[in-house]
């Protein structure tokens, strides 16, 4: 694959995956606007692969909390911070992945891979987004995430599966409607986004082993190490800019996105 198209697709991915503007919804127009090849699924694992070691290095302290809970949730036992978490983040992901193998073996999600519905879904969840940023409370922390909480952000994430709703857009919008602060709202979404990144590779890793060679290989790493640095990229400046900035420049990129899209298909 020529250099220039792993980077686009490595960039976008990297970039988009934890910005409330949709990784899938972008990964689908580069070729539809474009006119080049699909990536195909070893590059799709790559830079998967790519944005989730920038994920856990970011938020290191909490998935080491998380793992070492793990081993507390096999004994039956969720009486640590770590414990709980790792709980929560497991069943916040059961959601997506019973509503995604559904969605895939009746091949609605086939279906839905169109200029048009990214069009309609960057419009209507990027004003979602704005109206529960705006009239959402601040009084929840990302420490007072409750059971009740993880299961209700588990459904709003699997509502992502729709092409361009963007899965960390959705869960900060239903975190913000709960009453999550800004940037605690971000944390819960970027944490939930590690257990369906992995899943995610797992499932198209098993289908690509076999049609592994040098080349791919290659061009894997190389979208892989674009991915990481532009996903750590987009995390840092992100979560910083939450501490004095809303999701209202995020909301007007979808807007103005979603109405170039619809013009486009519709014209």
């Amino acid at each position: 694959m020529p250099l220039l198209q792993l980077f686009l697709v490595a960039v976008i991915q990297g970039l988009t995956e934890f910005l409330p503007i949709s990784s899938s919804g972008h990964l689908i127009l580069l070729p539809s606007l474009t006119g080049m090849q699909d990536q195909g699924q070893v590059i799709d694992v790559a830079v998967h692969v790519g944005t989730l070691f920038a994920v856990v290095i970011y938020f290191w302290a909490y998935v080491r909390d998380a793992v070492a809970g793990l081993g507390r949730l096999v004994r039956g036992k969720a009486d640590t911070p770590g414990a709980r978490l790792a709980l929560h983040l497991i069943v916040a992901t059961i959601p997506a992945i019973v509503i995604g193998a559904i969605l895939n073996l009746t091949g609605i999600s086939d279906q839905m891979r169109s200029v048009a519905v990214i069009g309609w879904t960057m419009l209507i969840f990027g004003l979602v987004l704005y109206w529960a940023d705006q009239n959402g409370a601040e009084r929840k922390r990302a420490e007072d995430w409750t059971m009740r909480d993880a299961i209700s952000l588990g459904f709003w994430q699997a509502v992502a599966l729709i092409p361009g709703t963007s899965r960390s857009g959705i869960t900060i919008t239903g975190a913000r409607r709960m009453g999550y602060a800004r940037t605690d709202a971000a944390k819960i979404s970027m944490l939930m986004s590690i257990p369906v990144i992995i899943a995610s590779a797992v499932l198209l890793g098993a289908e690509t082993v076999a049609d592994m060679n040098t080349a791919a290989l290659r061009d894997g790493g190389i979208a892989a190490i674009f991915s990481f640095g532009a996903a750590l990229l987009a995390l840092t400046l992100m979560m910083r800019l939450l501490k004095s900035v809303s999701f209202t420049p995020y909301v007007i990129y979808r807007v103005i996105l979603g109405i170039v899209l619809l013009v486009y298909a519709y014209a």
